[in-house]
């Protein structure tokens, strides 16, 4: 059965709560590290690194999901931005912020 595009629309807002979320997090642990140990604080800048890997990954989420909200907004969702064709249902349920239908992904 497919989603109502209410249905999308707030399945978006959600992931994009849980985003805000957990950047917030990310941020809150990279300037709680203040560790005098040079082995610890060495340690500690390599989780930064990878906390800092998950918050661009998040980052870059969000921004998908902010177009994907535009597309709502303008009547192009689940239209792909290559083609002109509709994105299929079960592509939206993986990636419901995704611009492109399968053909196009797999031929980009």
């Amino acid at each position: 059965m497919a989603k109502s595009l209410q249905d999308r629309k707030t399945q978006l807002l959600e992931r994009m709560s849980v985003l805000a979320e957990r950047l917030e997090g990310i941020g809150t642990e990279l300037v709680s590290h203040h560790n005098p140990d040079w082995s610890d604080l060495a340690t500690e800048r390599e989780a930064d690194e990878v906390l800092e890997g998950l918050g661009q990954s998040a980052q870059a989420e969000l921004r998908a999901i902010e177009a994907a909200l535009r597309r709502v907004d303008t009547g192009s969702y689940g239209i792909c931005a290559h083609c002109g064709g509709p994105i299929g249902e079960a592509r939206l349920d993986v990636l419901p912020f995704t611009p492109l239908c399968r053909g196009c992904v797999a031929h980009a």
